[in-house]
């Protein structure tokens, strides 16, 4: 894991030996996993410490705090095979985390690796944003909202943004040019209760490919008929 550990240093994080140790057990459940069930297409041993763990790590330079006081609440939404909530929940382990599904096989698959990495205080959901926004258990609940590479913003926004508490934050994983995007979300953001804070490029060594976080902080409540019903957000962006 020499790979990650010296990217992780660039982001203010010195991984121990037992957080190297996770992910190590972390990429070998992983591309075990992938042999039976579409997991990722990237599994090259220094590949996944760059592309999977490192950029998901790069989202705690969108904290308030890289090093946070107290506990956050975080909900990664449309994780996928974990990423970026596991690899947060490995060097952040006083973080409570949802990570929020819709797919069965990859939340089986998430319940048997946060169970082998015995991390406690994450919770698995498999449903549709769009439905689990409406569950008050959920609904403008946490600190924090994570997701990469799940939709445009202008979809994300109204999937997404439901879930922040006010005063928190939903940080966007992006890459590229995103001028046009930024430009078609500005109204959904601001109706689902948003307003962008900040773009925050990142520049490591190791991504050459125009990564940043869109954080768009929580100003206000998102109205009860948001998230529209499944499938509606894509379809139809506001």
């Amino acid at each position: 894991m020499d790979k990650l550990k010296s990217g992780a240093a660039k982001v203010g994080l010195n991984l121990t030996p037992e957080q190297l140790q996770k992910f190590e057990l972390y990429y070998r459940e992983l591309t075990d996993w992938n042999t039976k069930i579409n997991l990722t297409s990237v599994t090259g041993y220094e590949e996944v410490q760059i592309t999977h763990f490192l950029d998901s790590l790069t989202v705690i330079l969108g904290f308030h705090s890289p090093q946070p006081d107290k506990q956050l609440s975080i909900i990664d939404v449309g994780t996928g095979a974990g990423f970026p909530g596991i690899p947060l929940r490995i060097v952040l382990p006083e973080i409570r985390l949802v990570l929020l599904e819709a797919t069965a096989k990859k939340a089986e698959f998430l319940r048997h690796i946060a169970d082998k990495l015995e991390l406690d205080n994450v919770e698995i959901v498999r449903g549709r944003a769009e439905e689990v926004a409406h569950n008050e258990s959920y609904r403008e609940r946490f600190d924090i909202v994570v997701s990469r590479a799940l939709a445009s913003l202008n979809v994300l926004a109204e999937l997404a943004l439901p879930f922040c508490a006010i005063g928190g934050r939903l940080i966007a994983q992006k890459k590229g040019d995103i001028s046009q995007e930024m430009n078609q979300s500005s109204r959904v953001v601001s109706i689902m209760g948003g307003e962008v804070s900040e773009v925050l490029d990142i520049t490591l060594d190791e991504f050459d490919d125009g990564r940043c976080l869109v954080i768009i902080d929580k100003v206000k409540a998102t109205p009860s008929k948001y998230p529209r019903r499944p499938g509606i957000p894509t379809k139809k962006p506001i």
